[in-house]
């Protein structure tokens, strides 16, 4: 919504449309969005100067219950209508901070966000971090799961699935494609069209821009739809708009979308590639004339980038199924080196883009489990670590890495094996996220925690299926 930029311009509108509800949304600390909603009439222009109070203990990895009252403050130029609502709803994204001292909330990811693209302008290297991510994710028709004290199990299942080629489906098509060929086959066997141009559509509606929609590699409804580069805040409120209109526009086709990097097994699982540039006075400060067009910045930026990956990935790959993604044999990019070509590098530079105005590069390790205002700002910290500090990227991975000799191989760095792996590189190297008051001890300290808590031990403690298959009859 254009020209909503101030809390009058919301009351005006408000007014105008007829809106009758508005909802405030914001994200909790490992990545979800929340809301709540109140009658029009419950807001003037206080309330975007005095927030709305609401109880942050019950937000995961939020306030402790003794100290749990928290406020949002909606920011006008975030407004949307929702267009899945049966009554007029204006949705707002919101900041959030405390009551007591007025001050943001240092564990809000929104003001993380903030704070980064703050710091990036103070350090004099670029007034702009561009980000374009590429989230893939899957289009199911069922999913049931369920584990307990006597069975543990998961069912998926997809009209576009291939082990469902030889299923009496009265009739059957046939039309299901066949395992990692999913890429661009028209219909009949992509079954999605339709579907993914009207999810592109509401999120051109509720001021997404989108590039381009097709399916991707796996079968079972393996899709992307690709958004425009915008600024770093910017693109991870769009991110959540992305999810959030995805899923909802297949509930009403009564099918499901998940965003988990590899719900299928022996098939290609979901990345979210992340393109990168810095700008500064209307200038690409990654274009230049050096490897793959790029600059001297550039490859510095990029430095920073995998000298931190193993402490990044416990951001930008931050669930212990993430891992079952990062593995060979999928192009998946498991080598922590550059290349303009080897997609199994962890840093690719994208050949199609001539223009100095296009010059960028994408890390390819992140997926879109991730917080994306925690991804982008710890992205575009170690982005300023690498340029201050002038940290070689190493030598291009050009060649097949699969023709490699093992020794050769050996000397090419790789991506952590687990979040746990991963959680214990960023708990020895995270005094980069820590400049600028960007993330805070705190911020690091409760992320780990939730993250091995919740997730790493609490998937060690349940036996898992395959391990009957391999030890039953012991």
């Amino acid at each position: 919504m254009e020209g909503m930029k101030t809390p009058q311009d919301i009351i005006n509108f408000i007014k105008k449309e007829q809106v009758k509800v508005i909802d405030f949304r914001f994200m909790d600390f490992p990545g979800l969005w929340q809301h709540f909603s109140v009658p029009d009439k419950e807001v003037d222009e206080n309330t975007f100067e005095q927030g709305l109070g609401f109880d942050g203990s019950s937000i995961r990895g939020w306030q402790a219950i003794n100290e749990s009252d928290m406020l949002v403050k909606p920011q006008p130029d975030t407004a949307f209508i929702d267009p899945f609502f049966e009554h007029k709803t204006l949705v707002m994204i919101c900041n959030i901070c405390d009551p007591v001292t007025g001050e943001d909330y240092t564990r809000d990811p929104r003001n993380i966000a903030r704070k980064a693209e703050n710091y990036l302008k103070s350090t004099g290297i670029a007034d702009i971090a561009y980000f374009g991510p590429e989230a893939e994710f899957f289009v199911f028709d069922d999913i049931r799961f369920d584990q307990n004290e006597h069975e543990g199990y998961y069912h998926i299942d997809s009209i576009e699935g291939r082990w469902n080629s030889g299923r009496n489906e009265n009739a059957n098509l046939g039309y299901k494609p066949r395992y990692k060929e999913g890429y661009f086959p028209v219909p009949p066997t992509d079954s999605m069209q339709d579907l993914r141009s009207e999810m592109m559509l509401v999120m051109e509606e509720v001021g997404v821009d989108i590039e381009c929609q097709h399916h991707e590699v796996a079968t079972g409804g393996q899709s992307e739809i690709d958004m425009r580069f915008a600024p770093l805040v910017q693109m991870a409120d769009n991110l959540l708009k992305y999810k959030y209109v995805i899923k909802n526009v297949a509930r009403k086709y009564n099918k499901t979308v998940t965003f988990m990097p590899k719900p299928l097994f022996n098939d290609n699982g979901s990345g979210m590639h992340i393109h990168i540039s810095l700008w500064k006075s209307g200038k690409n400060l990654f274009a230049g004339d050096g490897y793959g067009g790029l600059s001297e910045t550039a490859m510095y930026a990029i430095g920073g980038i995998l000298k931190h990956a193993p402490a990044l990935l416990g951001i930008t790959n931050p669930t212990t199924n993430s891992y079952k993604r990062l593995v060979p044999g999928f192009e998946a990019p498991v080598n922590l080196a550059l290349s303009v070509r080897n997609r199994s590098a962890a840093i690719r530079i994208p050949m199609y883009f001539t223009s100095a105005k296009a010059k960028r590069f994408e890390f390819r390790c992140p997926d879109p489990s991730c917080n994306p205002y925690l991804a982008f700002s710890a992205m575009t910290m170690a982005v300023i670590d690498g340029i201050l500090n002038k940290i070689d990227p190493g030598e291009p991975l050009d060649k097949n890495i699969y023709d490699l000799p093992p020794e050769e191989l050996a000397r090419v760095p790789k991506t952590p094996a687990s979040l746990k792996e991963a959680l214990a590189a960023l708990e020895q190297d995270h005094a980069f996220l820590l400049k600028g008051d960007v993330f805070t001890e705190d911020v690091i300290e409760t992320w780990i925690k939730y993250k091995t808590v919740n997730e790493v031990e609490a998937l060690a403690l349940r036996p898992h299926p395959w391990e009957f298959a391999l030890y039953y009859d012991i």
